[in-house]
């Protein structure tokens, strides 16, 4: 599921860990059970409690009265009200505790109704283009570079959510709009109906194509990201080879080694100035990718 990065991380982390409640909501399911009033529960024990002994001390100035079939009477009643507050069921703890936090996903969906996507709301179309988008946006976010700051791993962490979020957002008003359209025209209709209809379809096409483009933006920047890493990840292990460099001339001295290997290795630091450079021209084209995206 996506989250509107404005929901609050608490209600945000509710949601997430509860998307199994969220899609019994979206079908339609609503807690039938009010809160537990753990006060309410006790003063009625103190009541009852209270009521039985009055009753008790009334039926023994009963009996010293020598009225006997009353106090038999009231105390039959108290020691009843005794027992009934003995012998009543406590609570299910962990029935409760899975009660509240229902209650608590509950009122945390309507108060945010509009601010979270599910799967389940989203057509087959739609779960791809979504599916693109996060995998896009999580090869940028789990890069060596983003990780390194060689990208603007701030403006990554705040506009990767944000469109991320728009994409889920927009898909799911496509994927509804395009079931109610489709069963609507699923039913026949008139060519005058078909003459309103198919605008309507190429509206819904046209915000398909809408949305693709902004997946494919991320899928490019995306693709920029992964050329700055595979430099970035090259330039770092020749840089690990020609700190031994030292070591394989060494060698080469001692072991009386064809000496025409020392230029071949020396050539390491050609090859990591190159990678260097080529890892400024990748970070340079995911900057840039990364300024059409936010266009």
């Amino acid at each position: 599921m996506i989250v509107d990065p404005a929901v609050p991380d608490e209600v945000a982390a509710l949601l997430r860990d509860n998307r199994k409640v969220l899609a019994r909501i979206h079908a339609g399911w609503a807690p039938a059970y009010k809160r537990p009033r753990p006060l309410a529960g006790t003063l009625a024990r103190l009541a009852a409690t209270a009521t039985a002994a009055a009753a008790t001390v009334y039926g023994l100035a009963l009996f010293v009265a020598e009225r006997y079939p009353p106090f038999v009477v009231i105390m039959t009643g108290a020691a009843l009200l005794i027992v009934s507050v003995l012998l009543r069921p406590a609570p299910d703890a962990e029935a409760e505790r899975r009660r509240a936090l229902e209650q608590d996903v509950y009122d945390a969906a309507r108060r945010h109704d509009g601010h979270y996507v599910l799967r389940e709301e989203l057509d087959e179309p739609a779960r791809s283009l979504m599916s693109r988008a996060q995998a896009a946006i999580e090869q940028v976010m789990d890069s060596g570079v983003n990780a390194e700051g060689l990208l603007d791993d701030v403006r990554n962490a705040v506009m990767l959510p944000a469109q991320e979020w728009e994409i889920a957002r927009l898909l799911a008003k496509l994927s509804q709009l395009r079931a109610e359209h489709q069963e609507v025209v699923s039913e026949g209709v008139t060519p005058e109906v078909a003459a309103v209809a198919e605008p309507l379809a190429h509206a819904l096409d046209g915000s398909q194509r809408a949305v693709l483009a902004r997946v494919e933006a991320l899928e490019r920047y995306a693709g920029h990201v992964a050329d700055a890493e595979r430099a970035y990840r090259a330039r770092h292990q020749i840089e690990r080879l020609s700190a031994k460099l030292p070591r394989y001339e060494e060698l080469l001295a001692e072991t009386g080694a064809d000496g025409a290997a020392v230029p071949e290795l020396s050539r390491l630091a050609d090859d990591a100035d190159r990678l260097e450079q080529a890892l400024r021209d990748s970070v340079s084209s995911a900057h840039e990718a990364f300024r059409h995206l936010k266009g």
